[in-house]
């Protein structure tokens, strides 16, 4: 009787021991998608900081662009 609980007992760890195996795995596995979609997010951040930085310069060059040409334009109706 008692080598059949013993033998028991050792079916039990083994089953317990696998499945602490999946868990870590799954844990791992949750882990790896959660960092690529960190670096994913990261990623697109700094496309949208890339993105508002060259907005804003475009922005400030239309700016200088237009005051130019208003400056231009009064200085030739000026003469």
């Amino acid at each position: 009787m008692e080598q059949s609980q013993h033998k028991q007992r050792h079916a039990a760890a083994q089953e317990f021991q696998k499945s602490l195996d999946e868990l870590q795995q799954i844990l791992q596995d949750n882990a790896t998608q959660e960092q690529e979609m960190s670096q994913m997010h990261d990623r697109t951040d700094d496309r949208q900081v890339v993105e508002n930085c060259s907005a804003i310069d475009l922005a400030a060059w239309e700016d200088a662009v237009a005051d130019i040409e208003q400056y231009l334009q009064e200085k030739g109706k000026a003469e």
